[in-house]
């Protein structure tokens, strides 16, 4: 008879890719503790040790995962906030099964930390009022992933229970999303360097 394998130790870590597969394969309504704990194979109590706020610890650390986006710095602020955005954007396209926590929760610990290194870097490149520039431009990105994510169908149903969760398509988005979302991007920054 095999040995049984020991059981893979919890972590904050593994709680949260478990989290994740659920938003983005089920829908954020059926995230539930003890639908987290059945897929982790623990008692859903056992997760409370990692996160002690529970379930309201549980969204923030999905927002903080999809948010805390780093990018290095370019050769000019531009560069530099282009590559930001388009990183926000690829991380928050990657999880919209908790593109509403992103929306809804502010910045908090890793997200907060990379935000301020974010404004000090366009900053450092001489971007005049960097920080109403980042909060610009999280606004951009957040609202171009919304659209996108409405007008590709990956939202979840209304409230209709029968109807089957449809999970997002993954990878890169339409030749036309990605045009779209290059175009107010430009336009954005072009403003700022205008402000």
């Amino acid at each position: 008879m095999p040995a049984k394998r020991p059981p893979i130790p919890l972590s904050r870590e593994r709680i949260i890719e478990a989290a994740l597969h659920i938003a983005d394969s089920q829908g954020l309504r059926r995230l539930t503790m003890r639908r987290l704990g059945d897929a982790l194979q623990v008692e859903a109590m056992a997760i409370y040790h990692h996160l002690p706020r529970g379930k309201d610890a549980l969204m923030d650390a999905l927002a903080e995962h999809v948010t805390t986006v780093h990018a290095e710095p370019g050769g000019s602020w531009q560069d530099s906030a282009r590559a930001w955005c388009r990183a926000s954007r690829a991380a928050l396209r990657e999880h919209p099964g908790v593109l509403a926590l992103a929306l809804t929760r502010p910045p908090k610990g890793r997200a907060a930390i990379a935000v301020r290194e974010q404004t000090d870097q366009l900053a450092d490149a001489g971007l005049a009022d960097a920080g109403r520039a980042v909060r610009a431009m999280r606004a951009y990105v957040f609202g171009a992933v919304a659209v996108e994510v409405q007008q590709s169908g990956w939202a979840e149903p209304a409230d209709d229970d029968d109807e089957p969760w449809r999970p997002p398509s993954r990878g890169g988005g339409s030749p036309a999303a990605d045009d779209d979302f290059e175009l107010g991007l430009n336009a954005l920054l072009a403003g700022l360097d205008g402000a």
